[in-house]
């Protein structure tokens, strides 16, 4: 088994990859940035793929939107991946557009039975286009969405049993989800189909005020430091899940030294490998608490 911890491409971080290339396993490029590309962006793209292991994200498909993913974001994603040749792609079920609307933000649509079954039909469609299903990503939201019959877990665990995608674990999305509506964290991942997760993102955010919750919520906003406690997740998730993980550290903007991320990296590697330790011990951390 060998995991892999890597970070997500950005123009600001590219000095700092390239330069520690030894010391980062795996890259995520955001697919949506190299739509419109020229070809000259696209080969040098294609030409990173070669030196670094990669991996493709999207962020506009709008897997769980109450309209059908449009045919031409589907057919530049598969251009993509027919050039760059990633180990595998994603996208997030979240609601981003309806009635001509662009909403502009990756939102929690209603979790119930249709919004299931259309996520599902969506992610048919896009695997059939693309060429291979994507990985799909539990997005966070600081409102619980109108309309809803069932909890986030449940939702998530029907879409993957019914898609037969895997999934990208967001353990700073669940973390939020927990921590803004009441619930533990711990329970709540391990109420999600974690024998699927094939990926984990980790980032940072912070708190902001808002009209409806007295002490605020946590936003997700990939501006800060991972926090503890999701590394203390993704312990848990190295202790159940039986396969190897690719492991993407998000970092979006307030980039701090190069250095600072490697070492977020690096514990990144070592929460993982104590939950490996767990997992051969036959343990969990409740054992070792």
């Amino acid at each position: 088994m060998k995991d892999r911890v890597g970070l997500g491409w950005r123009p600001q971080l590219a000095a700092g990859i390239l330069a520690n290339l030894d010391r980062i396993d795996i890259i995520e490029v955001i697919a949506d940035d190299y739509f419109d590309a020229s070809c000259k962006q696209l080969r040098a793209l294609r030409t990173l793929a070669t030196q670094v292991p990669a991996v493709l994200h999207g962020v506009s498909l709008g897997m769980a939107s109450s309209v059908r993913v449009e045919d031409c974001r589907l057919e530049k994603m598969a251009r993509l991946v027919e050039i760059v040749e990633p180990e595998f792609w994603s996208e997030h079920l979240a609601f981003v557009r309806g009635n001509g609307l662009e909403i502009g933000h990756l939102a929690a649509p209603p979790r119930t039975a249709a919004t299931i079954e259309g996520a599902a039909e969506k992610l048919a469609v896009a695997a059939r286009v693309v060429g291979a299903a994507p990985l799909v990503e539990n997005v966070a939201t600081l409102i619980d969405p109108p309309g809803s019959d069932r909890d986030e877990a449940a939702w998530v665990s029907s879409i993957i049993s019914a898609s037969g995608c895997a999934l990208l674990l967001d353990l700073h999305n669940l973390y939020c989800n927990a921590i803004n509506f009441g619930l533990d964290p711990m329970k709540l991942l391990k109420c999600l189909p974690l024998e699927s997760v094939r990926a984990v993102h980790l980032a940072g955010g912070k708190w902001v005020c808002t009209a409806t919750a007295r002490k605020g919520r946590l936003l997700d906003d990939h501006l800060h430091d991972v926090p503890d406690p999701v590394y203390k997740l993704l312990v848990e998730v190295g202790a159940f899940v039986p396969h190897s993980l690719t492991v993407i550290l998000e970092r979006d903007g307030r980039f701090p030294p190069f250095g600072s991320l490697l070492q977020e990296m690096e514990r990144a590697r070592e929460a993982l490998a104590r939950g490996r330790a767990l997992q051969a011990s036959g343990k969990r951390m409740e054992d070792v608490a």
